[in-house]
């Protein structure tokens, strides 16, 4: 080899070395769990063990999941956690907390203790009586009992402290609560409440934190005015995306944003990341042969308008064939394959802000 290759071949070494060093101390590097709190866009089937009308546990939902069972998802196949536990080489579902077949066995490497139709705000849960924020903390908190446990407190701590966390709320305290009852809006203006759910949201964070979290990554608002709910609602706008809705997202996200930034600042060894999802939301629904679908107006089940929850019914003959078509599942939630994307593009920002 002459000196020419020998330095290259160095030079290779040397990057190489820089690289995996990078790797080894990323804050997201060897993550032994997936662990998740939120609404019905990550949640895997608790509600279904609660009494409430809003579950998913039949067809067509989870048509397209493993087995094509109905397992409580909000969608016809997979959500974002269970992408992105699989993108860390650890199970390709993440199992629901109130879910009986599952052991702390099982949990040790994942867990969801979010619930549809959930929110920051504890009168949001209260409207169709589901699970909410400060109790899915408190099944949390049980978890690591269960978890010191079965593996003993140093291994249980490193557990902890190692696993990914993801947050997924917001969308309910709008468009269930805020937009749909006086309570709130006799109480704060929208900007009012905007602030008052993310003064929520950095009390979670910092008694997450006291319990020994570390790397959470924080989901804002996606384009909630273009929801085909909403778009049906939308009368005055010809049914196309409600821009005042977007707006508030789009502010909400960046008081988050502040939040988070500053509680990084602000927690020593704390890793805290808002994953963006709003924009490439926005591009898919702007955007959507781009990605491969034909329908974004509209979703693949029943007339694809308004129907979510028992509304969506395996008997209805207008419920689409094939969903990767359709950037909508209901009329509230994704498809799995724009859950995939959603993921693909968070986990390649998050590796960018690593680098």
């Amino acid at each position: 080899m002459n000196m020419g290759h020998k330095n290259i071949a160095a030079l290779w070494v040397l990057l190489l070395t820089k690289f995996l060093v990078a790797v080894s101390q990323s804050p997201l590097a060897n993550v032994p769990a997936v662990i998740v709190f939120g609404d019905s866009s990550v949640d895997s089937g608790n509600n279904n063990k609660i009494a409430t009308i809003l579950k998913s546990n039949f067809k067509p939902y989870g048509r397209d999941f493993d087995g094509g069972r109905p397992t409580g998802r909000f969608s016809n196949g997979r959500v974002p956690p269970d992408f992105i536990s699989e993108a860390f080489g650890l199970k390709s579902s993440v199992p629901a907390y109130l879910d009986p077949t599952y052991t702390i066995k099982d949990f040790a490497t994942g867990v969801c203790f979010a619930s549809a139709g959930t929110g920051y705000d504890n009168a949001t849960a209260a409207v169709l009586n589901v699970i909410p924020l400060w109790k899915e903390i408190e099944y949390y908190k049980e978890y690591q009992a269960k978890l010191r446990g079965y593996f003993g407190e140093e291994k249980a701590n490193e557990i902890i402290r190692e696993a990914v966390y993801l947050m997924s709320l917001g969308t309910n305290d709008f468009l269930e609560n805020y937009y749909v009852f006086p309570g709130r809006r006799t109480e704060f203006t929208v900007a009012q409440y905007e602030d008052f759910l993310v003064g929520i949201a950095e009390n979670f964070i910092r008694e997450l934190y006291g319990l020994g979290v570390r790397k959470l990554a924080i989901t804002g608002l996606v384009p909630i005015g273009c929801l085909p709910l909403e778009r049906l609602t939308n009368i005055f706008g010809h049914h196309g995306c409600n821009q005042e809705y977007n707006n508030v997202a789009l502010s909400f996200n960046k008081k988050l944003d502040k939040m988070v930034g500053r509680l990084n600042r602000e927690l020593p060894q704390a890793f805290l990341y808002t994953t963006k999802a709003y924009d490439i939301f926005n591009d898919l629904i702007k955007n959507p042969s781009k990605y491969g679908f034909e329908v974004v107006e509209k979703a693949c089940c029943s007339t694809g308008t308004f129907e979510m929850s028992y509304l969506c019914t395996d008997e209805n003959p207008l419920t689409c064939s094939d969903a990767s078509k359709y950037v909508f599942w209901d009329a509230f939630h994704p498809t799995e394959k724009t859950n995939r994307i959603i993921t693909d593009y968070v986990l390649q920002k998050l590796r960018e802000t690593l680098a």
